[in-house]
This record gives C-alpha cells, structure tokens and sequence, in this order.
C-alpha cells in the first residue's frame, strides 16, 4: 500500500457523500471565521471614530496678548476638532453635563477647555505670572479601554498644534524685542557717554572730599584723647565721692546715739566710781580691824603667858616657848594669808578707785563733747553726698562727651573711608563708563534687528525647533494590515486543529496492513495537509482579494503559509495519533500558549521571562514574523531559516506520527474500547 493510495483512500471517505462534502466545505472554510472575519471587522477602525460620540465643552473667555490683539483660543480648537470630524464631537454645555454623560455611556468621552485656556496661553508674555494652558480629558474606561489609548494620541496632537501657533507668535514677540533693544542699546550707548564725562567730575571733587575728611579724623582723634582724661579724672572724682560718702554715711549712722551712749557711760563711771570708793574705805577698814584683832590676840597670850609663869603653872622658858609656838602658828595659819591677800587686795582696790574716779570725769567731759561732734559728723556726710552727685553728674557728662567723640571719631574714619573708596570708585566708575560707553557701541551691531521676513522665519523655528523624519522601512497600510500576520498564522493552526475533530489522523485499516510505519505516517498526514493547503489558499484569495491587504509579496506569502499549514498539520496530527483524544486538549494548550509568546500584538521581549522560552520553541512566533516581511515588504533574508524551522516541525511532526503507528499497531482493549473519545 502506497502513500497516496493510503491519503486518498482516508479523502476519498471524508468526500463519499453530501454530509461529508459539506463537512470538509465547512472545515475548509473555518480560517476565514479567525483570519478573514476577524480582520474585516478591525481593517480600519481609526477610520470609522466619526462615529463615536464626544462631548466638548469650550468655557475659554478669551485673552488679550501683550500687543493688544484678541485670542479666543478654546474657540479656535473647538473648531478646529469640530472639522476634522474625527470624533463625532457634541457640544455641551457645562462640564457636569459631559462627566455624567460619560459616565453613563452616552458619550466615549469629554473634552475640557477651560475658561483661563486662552489667558494662560498668553502668559508666557508676563515672566512673573507664567501658567501652562490646560485641557481636561474624562474617560471611562468602562466604555472601551482602548479608547483612552486613542485619546490621549488626540490630545497631543493638540496639545503640539496650539503649542507650537502660541510659540510662533511669543517668539515673533520676542524677536521683535530684540529690535527694540537694539535701539535702546544704541541711546544708552550715547547715555554712557555722557554719563563717562559726568563721573570723571565726580571723581575730582571726590578726591578733595577724600583730603578733608582725613584732616577731620585727625581732629576727631585729638578730640576723642582729650575727652578720655576728663571722663578718666571724673570718673576717678565720682568714685572717691561716693566712697567718702558712703564713709560719712556710716559713721552719721553708727555715732547717732553717742551722746546718749557717753551719757550713760558718764553717769555709770560715776556710779562705779562711787561705789570703787566705798568698796576701798571699807576693804581698808577690815584690814585696820585684822591687824589690830592680830595684835590683840598675841597681847592676850603674852598676858595669859605671864600670869600663868606667876602662877607658878609655867616656867618662863615654856611661857616663852609657847609664845614662839603661836608666833610660828599665826605666821602660817589661813589667817594670817587672808590677811595677807586682803592687805595686797586693798592696794588694787585703792587704785581701781582712783581710776574709776578718772574714768567718771573723763567720761563726763566725753559726754559734754559728743553733741558737738555728731552734729559734724552730719554735715560731713551732708557734704560729700552733694559731693557725690556732683561728681556722678560730671563723670556722666564726660562719659556722654567722650561718646560723642567717639561717634564722631568713628563717623569721621567712615566718612573717611567712604570717601577715599568713592574717590577710587570714582576713578573705576570713570573708566568703567568709558568702556561701557564704548562696549555698548560695539554691542548694538551684536544684537540682532530682525526684519518682518526674517522674524516670521526664525519664530516657527523657535515654536517647532525639531521636526522628525520618519523614514518607515517596511509599514503595515492599516490597523487590519498590522494584526494581519498574528490572525492569519491564528486562523491557520485553527483550521488544521479543527480537522482532527472530523478526519481520523490514521486509519485502522492502514494500521493492519503491512505497509511501513513510516508511509502510514505519511498517508495518515497527506489528507490533513491537502485540505489545509486549500484553507491556506481560500484564506490569502479573501484577504487579498476581498479586504485589499495588498501585501507586498503575495506569491511568497501564500507560498509561506502553505509551509506554515505543512508544519502545523504535521505537528497537529502527529501529537493527535500518538496521544488521541487527550492529544486534542495538548493541541489546544499548545495554541493558548502560542497566542501569548507569538508576539502577534505587543513584541514578544515586552512577555514574562518563561514565555520567552515558549517563543523561541513553538514555531507560531516564527510564522508572524516572516508574514510580516511578506506582507510589508520587510527584509527577506529571514525567510528561509524560517523555512528551513518549519520543514523541521513538520519531520518532528511525521516523526510523532510514525512512533503513534508503531504503537498503535499493537492492539489492546483500549484500542478496541477507549476510555474516552471526542
């Protein structure tokens, strides 16, 4: 059994009948439902936006330029949007009219100018009240998401067009400044002229001021010394006054009570004098009486002594005897000491009553003299408190002199100083306003006097200094164009993965025959591929033909695609054969897979890291990037590889489907029963 018997056999059966036909019919044309449909719908929304509802609100009043002229810029761009139609704009009325509109879907979205549009777009004319010129955009986004996208693209291209027609006129404005200062740089260069032989004069009369106030610091410096020796002699004089003061001050204070106290003293030394000498007549009367009790005592004895020796009771050398006896005991006996102590006593006491005596009439005469002494005393301390004033009153007249000549030192040194720096400013002013006077003549011819030609030239360069230049090296005609590649490759892996859902990837009769495993493998594909290749073909006549995507290569794209459809088909029904049923769910993860790493919308680098692992091995990516240079006119040199990858998936593919046919050759109660089909 040959290959082509084996893949007409499995086509001759898909088409023995009407329901078959039509099965095949219909499978054939479900790319068109992904690749064809689909890119009609979204061939050229951008232009088709006329249709969405805008609100605009224009609340701009106005301004008025720095010249005088008008500027009703909110109503200029209103217009402006208004008829280019790109949006199907509503004017309403206030801005809470389009934000509840938005909200509630009548309208996609709201455009704002505000009433200060205008006068903000004039304020870079004023330095000191410069403000941007705002417009404000309401979008939902629960209206459409991408909306947001094209809005913003919309409100910078306004944004550009009123920014650079504002820039236009302020830089006009500017250059014409720049005349005028021209103008006015040249009378100010005749100014400074004038001004050079004015200041040369200040710098004469500057130097005699210099000469005169430098005399009069000298002056001032005599004057300051002076003054500090009669503040230094006052100050000197206040101390000592208030020192005397003080002094006199104290001793008023401390000899008030003298008179009185010299009183008391008088009269007490009288009284210690009375009593001293009463004290002493009888102190000396009590040693008269010992002294004579002592003798009298010893004449008894000598008496007692004798009539005892008459007596016959004695002998004389015993009275005698007994005489001594009393003689020695009386000479040692506590009497004869107190007498002894009170005979020395009275001798003190005789004179501390002589003294005492001296001291009362002292003391009297003291007292009489005080009165006389504390009246001084009060007019001492009088006088040195007049004294002290006084001499405050001077110290701070001299203090407030020698102030003054201090400041006048001091305004004398600054006027000295001032002038001497006048003096040599006046010199540098003088040659300054010569240079200046000959710098600015130089100037006028630097700064720029532009002419009416040449301002309107320079001022769109100014507003729009850089253009770019977009050189396109291989461009898609339209936003269906752009998404052509991605839902073309799409359609494509979706039409062969639906028909696995109707044509049998191998034939039980292939499989007990005993033809090789490996053109089994191959009749069993052969059918796949044939009814791909006309999906393939239906799919580029419709594209081309129908929706005008016009690629730049169309032979080589339709050719592409069939070497796309190969490695699918190949890959599809090898991963079916060897796995059945399950395998339909494989296929449709690996699809799944290859939407999100093909890099069909965004690039494919903007993926998570493991998703690049997926593009780099699933062959769909490789796919959209070759029909993007058919289809653009891109550089070819990548097709091949990419030609080359696929025959390789498409071996991979044959390769899963001989192995599928060898184990499948061996039957077992699954083969007979499968545990599930689909």
């Amino acid at each position: 059994m040959t290959v082509l018997r084996l893949a007409r056999s499995e086509l001759k059966r898909m088409t023995g009948g009407l329901l078959p036909k039509l099965t095949i019919l219909a499978l054939t044309m479900v790319p068109l439902l992904y690749g064809a449909v689909y890119l009609y719908a979204n061939w050229d929304p951008y232009g088709n936006l006329n249709q969405i509802d805008a609100a605009l609100v224009v609340e701009d009043t106005g301004a008025t330029s720095k010249d005088g002229s008008e500027l009703q810029a909110g109503k200029k761009v209103a217009d402006s949007l208004v008829e280019g139609h790109v949006f199907n704009w509503k004017q309403v009325a206030s801005a809470e009219d389009a934000d509840a509109g938005v909200k509630t879907g009548e309208y996609a979205f709201a455009l704002r100018i505000p009433k200060d549009f205008s006068a903000n777009l004039v304020s870079p004319g004023s330095f000191d009240a410069a403000n941007q010129a705002m417009l404000h955009v309401t979008t939902n986004d629960a209206n459409n998401y991408l909306l947001s996208t094209i809005v913003d693209k919309l409100t910078t291209a306004v944004h550009s067009t009123v920014a650079k027609e504002v820039g236009e006129e302020t830089a006009n404005q500017l250059l014409t400044g720049f005349g005028t200062i021209h103008a006015s740089i040249v009378k100010a260069a005749d100014g400074a002229g004038q001004l050079a032989d004015g200041v040369g004069k200040l710098s004469d009369g500057a130097a005699t001021l210099h000469d005169g106030t430098t005399q009069l610091v000298t002056g001032a410096d005599q004057l300051v010394a002076g003054q500090t020796k009669l503040r230094d002699g006052a100050v000197q004089l206040n101390t000592g006054a208030s020192q005397l003061s003080s002094g006199l001050t104290e001793l008023k204070n401390k000899t008030s009570t003298l008179p009185a106290d010299s009183q008391k003293l008088a009269d007490g030394a009288a009284q210690v004098a009375a009593g001293n000498a009463q004290l002493n007549a009888k102190v000396q009367d009590v040693v008269g009486q010992l002294e004579a009790a002592d003798k009298g005592l010893r004449t008894r004895v000598v008496e007692s002594n004798a009539r005892l020796v008459t007596a016959g009771v004695l002998t004389q050398e015993q009275a005698d005897k007994v005489l001594a006896d009393f003689d020695a005991a009386a000479a040692s006996s506590p009497v004869t000491d107190a007498k002894a102590k009170i005979s020395g006593d009275a001798a003190k006491i005789q004179q501390l009553s002589d003294g005492s005596a001296a001291v009362s009439a002292g003391a009297s005469k003291l007292a009489a003299a005080t009165p006389t002494l504390t009246d001084a005393i009060s007019k001492a301390a009088a006088g040195a408190g007049q004294l002290q004033t006084g001499a405050a009153t001077l110290a701070a007249g001299q203090q407030s002199a020698l102030d003054g000549a201090v400041k006048l030192d001091d305004g004398a040194r600054q006027l000295d100083d001032g002038a001497g720096q006048l003096a040599s400013g006046a010199v540098t002013a003088s040659d300054g306003s010569h240079t200046l006077a000959s710098e600015l003549a130089k100037g006028a011819g630097d700064i720029p006097n532009p002419n009416d030609e040449q301002k309107s030239s320079v001022s769109k360069v100014i507003a729009d200094p850089v253009a770019v230049e977009n050189v396109s090296q291989a461009k898609a005609g339209s936003y269906g164009a752009g998404l052509a590649p991605f839902f073309l490759t799409l359609a494509l892996w979706i039409g062969v993965f639906m028909l696995v859902q109707a044509m049998r990837p191998i034939t039980q009769r292939a499989l007990a025959s005993n033809a090789p495993a490996w053109k089994i493998a191959v009749g069993g594909w052969l059918p796949f591929f044939v009814v791909s290749v006309l999906q393939a073909t239906i799919l580029t006549l419709v594209v081309d033909l129908g929706l005008g995507l016009n690629p730049a290569h169309p032979i080589g794209m339709w050719l592409f695609m069939l070497a796309a459809v190969m490695a699918f088909s190949a890959i599809i029904q090898g991963i079916v054969a060897l796995m059945g049923t399950p395998g339909k769910f494989v296929v449709l993860v690996l699809l799944v897979l290859q939407l999100v790493s093909s890099g069909g919308t965004f690039p494919w680098q903007t993926t998570p890291m493991p998703l690049h692992v997926v593009h780099e091995i699933l062959p769909m990516g490789y796919v959209v990037t070759g029909m993007r240079h058919l289809i653009y006119g891109g550089e070819l040199s990548m097709i091949w590889p990419t030609v080359l990858g696929l025959l390789g998936y498409t071996l991979l593919g044959s390769a899963l489907s001989t192995l599928a046919v060898r184990k499948h050759k061996m039957w077992t109660l699954k083969t007979l029963k499968p545990e599930i089909a689909v």
